[in-house]
């Protein structure tokens, strides 16, 4: 047990309270011999004389055969107990030193020459790793060719989409001014007279040319030109359209000079240029319409 600075004060106050009561108790005897020595000097000097124990009384010979009575014996010493002496703090052992390994001897020149020799090289060991890498990843043409793959079916589908949906309103629009004309019909009988027919019969050239040039401005207005498309290219398109100027479908003639992302370019303006014009252009109005585009700009 490791001594504390309290244990250290205890131990002093212990041994200062002893050495206080030993004083006191050498005082005390001491003044207490010096009172006895003066009582035992006042009065008359005792004297004795020696008798025989025979000479003595029955009740005196009695008496001194009397064993004296034990007097108690004195209370014990406080027992102090002892200092502790101050544990010293363990000091760790030297570290001992740690056995060497044994040398490894020098190869042979001639071995070590051969290792070297059989051992690959740093670019030989590599060249399969980037082979391996190489066949593990694909190749960014094949990726890029199949994402535009991807994008191109996705184009046709929205386009055949639009087809669809715009044939399904064209046939319902057809029929709707079906059913009108025949309750018409059946309203005034005799009153009914056959319209002259649509299309392009009609005998006023001016009219023609001007609604060539409006369905040419009414493509360009939706029409972004690609750059693979030259300035005044002429592409011959035909368009299948209901009265009124809903398209139904579209077709780019074979002889058409624009790529294929032009011929593209050019369908979706058309698709989104419906209704084409039709108001003002019903006697040169043709359900079956060939139109040559000409590549400009907005």
């Amino acid at each position: 047990m490791k001594q504390t600075r309290a244990d250290t004060w205890t131990a002093v106050a212990q041994a200062l309270g002893l050495h206080v009561l030993l004083f006191a108790l050498m005082f005390a005897g001491l003044r207490w011999s010096q009172h006895n020595a003066a009582e035992a000097a006042q009065g008359d000097p005792i004297e004795a004389d020696l008798v025989a124990v025979s000479d003595l009384s029955a009740s005196m010979q009695r008496a001194l055969q009397r064993a004296p009575k034990a007097q108690p014996a004195p209370p014990p010493a406080e027992k102090i107990d002892p200092l502790p002496e101050p544990v010293p703090d363990a000091v760790p052992p030297p570290p001992q030193p740690k056995a060497l390994p044994p040398p490894v001897p020098d190869p042979a020149p001639v071995e070590q020459e051969k290792v070297q020799r059989d051992a690959p090289s740093p670019e030989v060991a590599k060249l399969p790793r980037e082979q391996e890498q190489k066949r593990r990843q694909p190749d960014q043409a094949e990726l890029d060719a199949k994402k535009q793959a991807e994008q191109e079916r996705e184009k046709q589908r929205q386009l055949a989409e639009i087809r669809r949906l715009r044939e399904q309103a064209a046939r319902e629009r057809s029929m709707a001014e079906q059913r009108a004309q025949q309750l018409a019909d059946a309203r005034n009988p005799g009153t009914s007279a056959a319209p002259p027919p649509p299309g392009n019969r009609g005998t006023d050239p001016s009219l023609q040319a001007k609604y060539a040039a409006a369905l040419q401005q009414a493509i360009l207005r939706q029409w972004i030109r690609p750059e693979t498309v030259a300035l005044g290219q002429r592409c011959r398109i035909s368009i299948r359209q209901l009265q009124g100027g809903e398209v139904v479908d579209v077709s780019v003639s074979a002889s058409c000079p624009y790529d294929a992302a032009g011929r593209q370019s050019v369908e979706r303006a058309i698709y989104k240029a419906s209704p084409l014009p039709y108001a003002g252009f019903e006697t040169v109005f043709n359900r079956n319409l060939d139109l040559n585009f000409v590549a400009e700009d907005r």
